[in-house]
């Protein structure tokens, strides 16, 4: 499985993003490849991945991508983290 934790600038939130989703998979027993990118990319990017996790601000920006997009309000939240993983991957 290929996730995407997709930032404005691909830089601060979105390394935040990633970290909390490894603890999260972690903690699901699910294994997965986690790349951070900024919108622009992730637009080109979007194809090769199964999952996108970014901002409610930012998901609209994406516009239609094939993978399902995973919105976090609280980027420092694990337990939302978790609960929004194992709802995507059910």
């Amino acid at each position: 499985m290929k996730i995407l934790a997709v930032c404005g600038m691909g830089l601060g939130t979105g390394l935040l993003l990633r970290m909390q989703a490894e603890k999260a998979l972690r903690e699901l027993g699910i294994q997965a490849d986690l790349e951070v990118a900024d919108i622009g990319t992730a637009r080109a990017l979007a194809s090769s991945a199964d999952l996108i996790l970014t901002s409610q601000e930012l998901a609209p920006q994406l516009g239609k991508v094939t993978p399902k997009i995973v919105t976090i309000s609280n980027f420092i939240d694990l337990r939302e983290m978790v609960d929004k993983l194992r709802a995507a991957m059910e």
